[in-house]
């Protein structure tokens, strides 16, 4: 499918078109840090339990005037914060548990208890202030895709370089990629060859190369030579503006998703409504008006949920907070319910499984020749190259040689002159690996990308470089299987080097040369047998992770758009974070549970003894205040974090060094 989106940047705000819709994101996050001491949302909720106390030292004291008066204080204070909100989700058709609370507060005012009015505001209110705080919004991802979108482009006209604005681009228009630069949009290259950096669109770590009649993303960067590509899709309609319309189809479509206090509220306020309602109107025919209206209203305080509607923010909160203290940082509380409900994980590889980081894990030789000699000649040219690969064979290489001559073959390789002989490195493609070729096809089997080393014309080696895995892989694996969680991998790599990555994880469903639009549509497959997750740190994974039931981002180093599309971000790269943070989410589950399951036999309990008239509303409202402080007290239960090793996971990471052998 091919996006319609249109980035465009303004004066602090990212416009994301798609259709005829305009999405604006509001990328000043100024307001986002102001002290809480001046943010309107919890200084309001403060404000009311402060009138409420200082009116229950009135109270105490005698002062029966002031008392009232700052119960009232408190009352609107605190019923501000979710009355107006409850009354427009009501014209709309909605239901929430706002509602029941503003009409049992309204219902204990009629009935002459404005102290129970004002606790019963002051306590809602500031659980849900306290939630609202808990979330952690990044925001940003959309400026982060638009800063891989070039602003200019080099169009080739009859032999002429013409530079163009890149949203003007039109496909079949022929574009000058020189080294250094991105590609303004989806291409085909027409000529040239070279190594594209494409970390930004499918999160490899490992250049391609590509030659006439490859294919090309916009947002690749151009590495080795220049190239001509024949554009084949607009410059606003290419697939880094599909990945921003998949990731606010995906945000749209969950943020309407229901909290669960809000999902038990939907039949029980008009149940509630009708029962009081038929108890007022049937009693007062048959009966004393008076009383029968009376204790119509006592049946509604006594099926307000009050202790549900405290409990589940409360333990949300706690959660939340003690979430943060080991590195898992949860957006809300809506998230964190559906958190500890996931069943399957989908991980993307690069960068998330893998260190992100290839080194050389092989190196082969010829009789003649031995280890650091090859890797030696090799390093001596390639670091004068600023490719991945160059790279990780420089970092390995014990003793580098000077070189001389050092050209290099843009799309092939390098060459130079090391000690008087010749030396040339580059890919099997291009150079002959020959009595190495069974042995190096054996590399390639393992998911390695492999260099070929020659000495004056002759092989002499062949060097095999990979992204590892993270050593902790299997036992985060192992881990999820045993809390019977499902693990796929999803990933834009090559099929023979997902599987044998997967082997050494332990992981059996692989997905592989998958692009964004790929993972986010596996995801949607997952999430449709079970709850899923989808963890990610790259551009790339941002639609999958919008899409899944939980999106996880990993890594403070993750890019803005993960973050942005995530619900969960980890701040480490740790992945034995994953199955403690689910350890951690599904405990406060259940306890959010056993609080919903205990706020509603309060109500099932307390419904016929106040229909009946055997308690009056006094003692309604003390068995919901004696609830509401069991459930409080259930609910700061898990603030407790589950037991985390002090293994310094830099030490895991430094005592396994990828291992140079000869092979």
């Amino acid at each position: 499918m091919r996006g319609s989106g249109v980035l465009r940047a303004g004066s602090g705000r990212v416009s994301a078109v798609t259709g005829s819709q305009v999405n604006e994101v509001d990328i000043d996050d100024d307001d986002d840090d102001a002290p809480w001491w001046r943010d309107r949302e919890i200084l309001v909720p403060v404000f009311s339990g402060i009138a409420f106390l200082a009116g229950l030292i009135c109270e105490w004291s005698g002062a029966e005037v002031p008392a009232l008066v700052l119960f009232w204080v408190g009352l609107l204070l605190g019923a501000s914060t979710f009355t107006p909100g409850a009354i427009r989700k009501l014209f709309k058709g909605k239901l929430g548990i706002g509602l029941l609370m503003t009409i049992s507060a309204l219902g204990a005012v009629i009935l002459g208890y404005v102290e129970e009015a004002a606790a019963l505001a002051f306590l809602y209110s500031i659980a849900e202030a306290l939630e609202d705080k808990a979330m952690d919004r990044a925001r940003g991802g959309l400026r982060a895709l638009l800063k891989l979108v070039p602003e200019t482009a080099t169009v080739l006209t009859d032999g002429t370089a013409t530079q163009i604005p890149a949203r003007e681009l039109k496909a079949g228009q022929l574009m000058l990629v020189r080294p250094g630069e991105r590609i303004a949009t989806d291409g085909v290259v027409h000529s040239g060859q070279s190594s594209l950096d494409t970390s930004a669109i499918t999160g490899e770590s490992i250049p391609v190369e590509v030659e006439p009649g490859h294919p090309v993303s916009a947002g690749a960067i151009n590495i080795a030579g220049a190239l001509e590509v024949e554009a084949t899709a607009a410059g606003t309609d290419n697939s880094l503006t599909t990945i921003v319309e998949l990731v606010e189809r995906a945000q749209a479509e969950k943020g309407d998703r229901a909290r669960l206090a809000d999902r038990i509220a939907k039949p029980l306020v008009p149940g509630v409504l009708i029962l009081a309602a038929l108890v007022a109107v049937i009693g007062s025919l048959f009966g004393d008006p008076e009383l029968w209206i009376t204790r119509a209203l006592v049946v509604l305080v006594a099926a307000s949920p009050c202790a549900l509607a405290i409990s589940v923010p409360i333990t949300v909160v706690a959660a939340i907070g003690a979430a943060s203290k080991f590195g898992v940082i949860i957006k809300s509380g809506a998230i964190f319910e559906r958190f500890g409900g996931v069943r399957h994980v989908a991980v993307d590889k690069t960068g998330t499984l893998t260190r992100n980081k290839p080194t050389v894990t092989a190196v082969l030789t010829v009789d003649g020749a031995d280890v650091d000699q090859v890797l030696g000649w090799a390093a001596a040219l390639e670091q004068h190259s600023t490719h991945p690969l160059a790279t990780a064979i420089a970092a390995a290489a014990p003793d580098t040689p000077a070189a001389a001559d050092v050209t290099e073959l843009a799309g092939h390789g390098i060459q130079g002159v090391v000690d008087g002989i010749t030396i040339t490195v580059g890919s099997p493609r291009w150079l002959d690996p020959g009595a190495l070729a069974d042995r190096v096809a054996s590399l390639e089997e393992q998911g390695m990308t492999v260099v070929i080393v020659h000495r004056d014309g002759e092989h002499v080696g062949a060097i095999g470089v990979r992204d590892e895995l993270r050593p902790e892989v299997p036992e985060v694996v192992r881990t999820l299987t045993g809390q019977g969680i499902g693990v796929t991998m999803l990933t834009g790599d090559n099929v023979r080097t997902a599987h044998a990555l997967a082997a050494q994880a332990g992981i059996t469903d692989v997905r592989a040369e998958m692009r964004p639009e790929d993972k986010a549509a596996a995801i949607s497959e997952l999430t449709a047998v079970a709850p899923a997750a989808m963890i990610g740190d790259g551009i790339n994974d941002a639609p999958a992770l919008a899409a899944a039931d939980i999106g996880i981002a990993m890594g403070a180093t993750g890019s803005d758009a993960a973050i942005e599309s995530a619900d969960v971000a980890f701040t480490g790269h740790d992945l034995r974070l994953i199955p403690r943070a689910f350890d951690h989410a599904r405990r406060g589950r259940r306890i959010i549970n056993q609080n919903i399951v205990l706020s509603l036999l309060i109500i099932v309990v307390l419904l016929p003894l106040a229909l009946f008239g055997v308690l009056g509303l006094a003692a309604v409202v003390l068995v919901h205040e004696i609830a509401e402080v069991i459930v409080i007290l259930n609910g700061l239960r898990a603030a407790r974090t589950p037991d985390i090793s002090h293994t310094n996971p830099a030490a895991v990471f430094a005592a396994s060094p990828a291992d140079v052998r000869a092979v």
